[in-house]
């Protein structure tokens, strides 16, 4: 079947299924870790961070920001060093629903103790009563269909003190083709042999977005297209005493 671009896909991922463990979550993570570093996909992230916290001033304590779907833990590395480099004190909270992509997650990032992690069910109460300055999420909302990504939006919002910032795929055939092609030459994982192109058929364009985005009440957010096929949204809220800059 030719795969279409003119909407979602709901096909699933290998990696939705939780129970996944051992080795090939391990070479899968790994791989993703590879593959986000060399197409770019960490800076739309870090980006998107040093937006929210330029146009605030904030008081001397760690910034708290929760990272949904942390998979391996690889962007909370990169999160801590950023914040490092810049002399941004930060508590990092690491939540995936998998125990034992978890395990991975604190072995790969122990040597930072500005990182932490649960096992957490994003969707339910407890976590939902739980609140955080800043939430992240990267390669993660296409897991989500539109009325459930909505819910989580609206959910982010009212967990986040100082703002939301997402980073996702482009819904693109060149960007399909291509990881499809690099995937089958060079994985050893055959979750990403497979994950990789339903993830750029699961994911978005401008429009969808926009409507998801607005659905959800997002009164403020900004929306880029960055290298390599990736969506950066940001939306700012900079509530419980926070001033703009």
């Amino acid at each position: 079947m030719n795969p279409r671009f003119d909407r979602r896909s709901d096909e699933t991922e290998l990696m939705d299924d939780l129970s996944s463990s051992g080795e090939v979550i391990h070479q899968t993570l790994k791989e993703l870790e590879t593959i986000n570093k060399w197409l770019g996909g960490n800076s739309v992230t870090l980006s998107g961070l040093d937006r929210l916290l330029s146009k605030g001033s904030f008081d001397n304590r760690p910034i708290s920001i929760a990272d949904l779907g942390c998979g391996s833990g690889d962007m909370l590395l990169h999160i801590a060093r950023w914040a490092r480099k810049k002399g941004v004190k930060v508590r990092l909270i690491g939540v995936d629903a998998n125990p034992h992509i978890i395990d991975y997650a604190k072995r790969n990032t122990e040597q930072f103790e500005e990182i932490s992690y649960e096992v957490s069910d994003i969707f339910s109460e407890t976590f939902r009563e739980k609140h955080f300055d800043i939430m992240t999420t990267t390669l993660f909302t296409h897991h989500f269909g539109d009325e459930a990504l909505t819910a989580l939006l609206r959910q982010m919002q009212q967990q986040s003190r100082i703002g939301i910032v997402i980073n996702d795929l482009h819904r693109h055939w060149f960007a399909y083709y291509s990881i499809k092609w690099l995937t089958q030459l060079f994985s050893k994982s055959a979750m990403v042999k497979n994950d990789a192109a339903v993830s750029v058929l699961r994911s978005f364009r401008k429009s969808d977005w926009e409507g998801i985005a607005r659905s959800s009440g997002m009164q403020q957010f900004s929306l880029k297209w960055r290298w390599a096929f990736r969506w950066q949204l940001v939306a700012p809220r900079f509530e419980s005493g926070q001033t703009t800059g």
